[in-house]
């Protein structure tokens, strides 16, 4: 891998481990202020806003000034949400302001990966950064839970500073504060990151002209034979999957009976598997056989549906390890074809930006429906199985689609396959 590539993913790590983190302090936050639990629900959909939002704007952003640059600007505007969140504003708008930090970070960290490495190490450098993406997914659960958990948070509300009062009172508030020093790690660690040799792509214009190129490329990818389907592969696996951190809580309070800070460590159960199944893609895997994977998005959803059945942990961490596992090894090979896909047809900021849109479009839509489900009074398992039965109903149209298209247009999915073959040889 080429110098630069270690910084690139330190700072992914450190900036994904508070974002994780921050997640389960923001729940318990609101918990303790009594608010309902689709409102809890609802700030896995908020943190998604800004992506859709800001869509036709990030990835010009990205494509306009040094990734690195973006990337410290992005953490820093994450500290700012974390700042508002401490000092007393919703938790819910605070958490919204952390997003949008994300929303601006994402095309950057996944756009440096094209410009730092040849096609041929898309997958492997997807499987070094999904993998230290769910390492910090895993970590990052457990420390928000101990961080606000018996243990850790009466020595961080003993914490003092003399002639200071912070206004930190609670376990959540004190977590939210030690979480603000992460992200600094994170932003200092960006300014290492180097200047790639690629020509910066200034935008010029209104934000009508933005818009209206955004649009054509959605459509560019969305009419690509392959990007298509890896387009809609991996959008319904973040929508599934970054909603699956609050189903597992959910869960594991109403079937175990575990408070915030033991249901946190079945979330990274959940991501140990992915990680297990992302290192795995990534060695095995090639660009031209990643459609080979899409039946394990069904499998996933009839996976959620079953863990209305389990009762006990011992039966519950292998399934979720099991859970992990088949989406580790189903985004890591269709998130390189669609990167593949998409630097073809774009500027590597663009593309990812345009797949951050479709992919948190679909966090929100299918938040909000998770979401409303509880507001609703359907109970946790209800409404776990019926976002299951729709996760795995919605991939097996997809694989359906594919099939479709190498019989309907057989010659242009196979030169866009030779194409792919040849850039990972």
């Amino acid at each position: 891998m080429k110098k630069g590539f270690s910084s690139v993913m330190s700072a992914q790590f450190f900036s994904s481990l508070a974002d994780n983190a921050l997640f389960v302090a923001a729940i318990e936050l609101m918990r303790m202020s009594g608010s309902p639990e689709w409102h809890r629900a609802a700030l896995v959909p908020m943190f998604a806003l800004f992506y859709v939002l800001l869509a036709p704007f990030v990835g010009a952003f990205a494509d306009a000034i040094p990734k690195g640059q973006v990337m410290f600007i992005s953490n820093a505007i994450k500290m700012v949400g974390c700042l508002m969140m401490l000092f007393g504003a919703p938790p819910l708008l605070a958490f919204a302001i952390v997003g949008l930090g994300a929303a601006a970070y994402s095309p950057a960290k996944y756009g440096i990966l094209t410009e730092l490495l040849p096609p041929s190490q898309l997958v492997k450098a997807n499987g070094w950064i999904e993998g230290l993406t769910i390492a910090s997914i895993i970590l990052g659960v457990l420390l928000g839970g101990q961080l606000i958990g018996p243990r850790i948070a009466p020595i961080l509300l003993g914490i003092d500073l003399p002639f200071i009062d912070t206004g930190v009172d609670t376990a959540p508030q004190a977590a939210v504060a030690t979480i603000i020093i992460i992200y600094g790690i994170a932003a200092l660690i960006n300014l290492r990151v180097p200047r790639t040799d690629v020509p910066l792509q200034p935008y010029e214009g209104s934000s009508l002209r933005l818009v209206r190129d955004f649009s054509e490329c959605n459509a560019r990818l969305w009419n690509d034979r392959l990007g298509q389907i890896s387009l809609a592969t991996t959008t319904l696996f973040w929508g599934a999957g970054a909603n699956l951190r609050y189903i597992v809580l959910a869960w594991a309070a109403a079937s175990l009976g575990y408070d915030m800070t033991h249901a946190s460590s079945l979330v990274g159960v959940v991501t140990i598997g992915t990680a297990i199944g992302a290192v795995a893609a990534s060695a095995w895997m090639r660009l031209d056989n990643a459609t080979r994977v899409i039946p394990l998005g069904a499998a996933m959803g009839l996976m959620l549906v079953g863990m209305n059945f389990i009762q006990h942990v011992w039966l519950a961490a292998p399934f979720l390890i099991l859970l992990g596992a088949l989406g580790g090894f189903l985004v890591v090979p269709m998130n390189a074809l669609l990167q593949h896909r998409g630097h073809n047809l774009m500027g590597a900021g663009r593309s990812i930006a345009v797949q951050n849109f479709n992919e948190q479009a679909c966090i929100l839509g299918l938040g909000a429906f998770y979401a409303g489900m509880t507001k609703y009074g359907l109970s946790a398992f209800g409404a776990i199985a019926i976002f299951g039965l729709v996760v795995a109903a919605i991939m097996e149209l997809i694989r359906r689609w594919h099939r479709r298209n190498c019989v309907v247009y057989r010659d242009e999915v196979e030169h866009l396959l030779m194409i792919a073959r040849s850039d990972d040889s």
